[in-house]
């Protein structure tokens, strides 16, 4: 890709960042909107739970494939088509007449969403070349999850409460229209030097190892837990044998990138409880409206979103282990509030609950990403950067699924609510404290000397990257 000016590069940012942007919102607007849902459509339970999971369940199975595509055939047509899939599933879901429909949209939508936070991030990487540059720009990236945060809860509130749920998912095609146009003109085409091989089997093992999990969990099926650990197995054994795997199981030699592989994992599992808990206590048992559950909420958005572009600033400065240490730390205390605690019963408990859990939130994101491409070959940014994305949308599909499990366990036995969410915030607190333990582990000078030997091992067994070393063309 030529080098571009700093006013280009600014506004390609601004553009993936769009992106993000579009999908977040939709997320977090979505989760207020969960109980109209559930009223208007006669769901349980188990369909909130798929509304939210079938989207992140396909997301997950797709980033890796979408990634490696864009790296092949082109990273800005790719975007592109994510945006106006996107779209189409956006518009869909907004005409749903019943909970499978919707869900079947909802994956339809997902499959443009593949397309787009992975395929963003490469982009990212490859126009912010120096290192603190592209921290910088990765705290920014981060911090729209902030933005995302504090306005999904009001503006999902506001338009369920004016003009209904559907709405919710009409708010996407403007911004997403707007998306579109902005980067057929301003963010130029680039691509990996040798593209990379399709790997249509451990697409396929990925698909079921993630679909049967999340099913095996949300309908308590032991059938489908079996089948997730043999496609696990599948993946463990076929993905080291070949040449170009969609999975380079090598990456994992590096400690920085497992650790943000599991810790992404961990603080979106957190995320996707947490929001998913409180969602349904604020309107189903204190009896808010969709716009007073987002109201309360804020606290929780406000400081993720001011403290993303301070984790940024802190990941580019002085590395990943202050905020990871600080978020795991945060994490952990808010959403034991609610374990221990009863938070839910307390407006004081509460409001620190929510702080506490906005700030870890909002300090994981950069050192995430920052830690998970960094250290790769930027040949295989588009890779690496959707092996995080994968991770996160992972986190969430199972942080959902194991959450709601234990509450429409607890809500079989009596008790009520508040004792029936108990297990779930266990589970929360347990997310949290290994955010913690993994990035005190794999953040070290052990630990960076495992990500310069993959970062060399790599390099060294890649065509592309010996030639852009020797003056080819580079990504």
């Amino acid at each position: 890709m030529p080098e571009l000016t700093r006013r280009r590069r600014l506004v390609v940012l601004a553009i993936c960042c769009t992106s993000l942007l579009v999908v977040s919102l939709d997320n977090t607007a979505l989760n207020v909107a969960l109980p109209s849902i559930r009223r208007d459509l006669d769901a349980s339970v188990a369909g909130m739970q798929w509304i939210v999971d079938a989207y992140t369940l396909v997301l997950a199975s797709l980033l890796m494939l979408a990634g490696s595509t864009a790296d092949r055939i082109g990273r800005r047509k790719v975007f592109a088509t994510g945006l106006v899939l996107f779209a189409l599933g956006s518009l869909l879901c907004s005409l749903a007449p019943d909970q499978e429909t919707l869900i079947a949209f909802r994956m339809v939508q997902a499959v443009g969403g593949s397309m787009l936070n992975p395929v963003a991030m490469s982009i990212i990487t490859n126009t912010f070349t120096e290192p603190a540059a592209r921290a910088r720009a990765i705290g920014v990236w981060g911090s729209v999850v902030g933005v995302s945060m504090a306005a999904g809860p009001l503006v999902g509130g506001l338009l369920v409460e004016t003009v209904g749920w559907r709405a919710v998912f009409w708010v996407n095609l403007p911004v997403a229209l707007a998306a579109l146009v902005l980067t057929l003109r301003y963010v130029p085409e680039s691509r990996a030097p040798r593209p990379r091989r399709p790997d249509p089997v451990g697409q396929l093992l990925v698909t079921a190892l993630l679909a049967s999990l999340t099913y095996a969990i949300i309908e308590t099926d032991p059938l489908f837990a079996g089948i997730a650990a043999v496609a696990l197995t599948g993946l463990l054994l076929y993905e080291p044998r070949r040449r170009e795997p969609l999975i380079d199981l090598r990456f994992f030699r590096s400690a920085p990138f497992g650790g943000a592989v599991v810790i992404a994992v961990c603080a979106f599992a957190a995320l996707g409880g947490f929001l998913f808990l409180n969602t349904l206590y604020l309107q189903d048992v204190r009896g808010l409206n969709a716009l007073e559950a987002g109201l309360h909420m804020l606290p929780l958005a406000g400081t993720t979103f001011l403290l993303a572009p301070v984790s940024g600033r802190l990941t580019g400065s002085r590395g990943p282990r202050l905020p990871l240490l600080l978020a795991g730390t945060a994490m952990a205390a808010g959403s034991l509030l609610f374990a221990a605690f009863e938070a839910e019963t307390d407006d004081v408990l509460l409001f620190t609950g929510y702080v506490l859990f906005g700030t870890g939130f909002g300090l994981v994101n950069a050192p995430i990403t920052n830690t998970a491409v960094s250290g790769m070959p930027r040949t295989q940014a588009g890779v690496a950067a959707a092996v995080a994305s994968t991770s996160r949308q992972t986190g969430q599909t199972l942080g959902v699924a194991v959450t709601g499990a234990l509450l429409a366990a607890g809500l079989a036995s009596p008790g009520g609510f508040v004792a029936a969410a108990r297990p779930g915030y266990w589970v929360v607190t347990a997310c949290g404290l290994a955010v913690l333990l993994a990035g005190a582990v794999t953040t070290g000078p052990w630990a960076r000397r495992t990500a310069e030997r993959t970062a060399r091992a790599l390099d060294a067994e890649d065509p592309a990257a010996q030639a852009a070393a020797s003056g080819g063309r580079p990504a």
